[in-house]
């Protein structure tokens, strides 16, 4: 019911009922979101959104029965950027799904980073450091401009070559 009317709101879901499965998809396909049910058969949700973390940087719901404040803080702390418990408002989750969405085209529409001497024009496609342009490879311009969006977080090899 639940992807029905995510996909009734405009949303391609693509679902998975294991966390393998899941972690597979989601490296396959990049979405653009997660929602992330904490019972799954095959492995603990938690174990699931921290094996996530180690590579996935895009928003992960998570959706529980478990409604004890210690449980959500710990999901919070792990990497979840929200938690809804069960039963909840369909309403309130698109909700929640949109205001997400909305954070992550903010960070995804700048149009330059700037790291001390260092400034990455996202537009132009160029690098300066102290106002000098910098000639990189494509390759090169790629990668920097990828580690540069991510400052402070751990990617993956995988993540890397993708």
């Amino acid at each position: 019911m639940l992807e029905i009317n995510l996909e009734a709101n405009g949303y391609k879901v693509i679902q998975a009922d294991t966390a393998a499965q899941g972690i597979q998809l989601s490296a396959s396909h990049q979405p653009d979101l997660i929602l992330l049910d904490i019972g799954l058969p095959d492995q603990n949700g938690l174990d699931t959104l921290l094996h996530l973390r180690q590579w996935y940087t895009n928003p992960i719901i998570i959706l529980s029965v478990f409604n004890q404040e210690s449980f959500i803080i710990k999901a919070l702390d792990t990497g979840a950027n929200d938690y809804l418990t069960k039963p909840f408002r369909v309403g309130e989750l698109l909700a929640r799904i949109r205001a997400l969405l909305k954070g992550k085209q903010t960070i995804d529409q700048k149009s330059e980073i700037m790291s001390g001497a260092l400034k990455i024009d996202l537009v132009a496609r160029a690098v300066f450091k102290n106002n000098q342009l910098i000639k990189l490879t494509s390759t090169e311009y790629k990668l920097l401009s990828l580690l540069a969006k991510f400052e402070g977080r751990v990617l993956t090899h995988t993540i890397l070559f993708k």
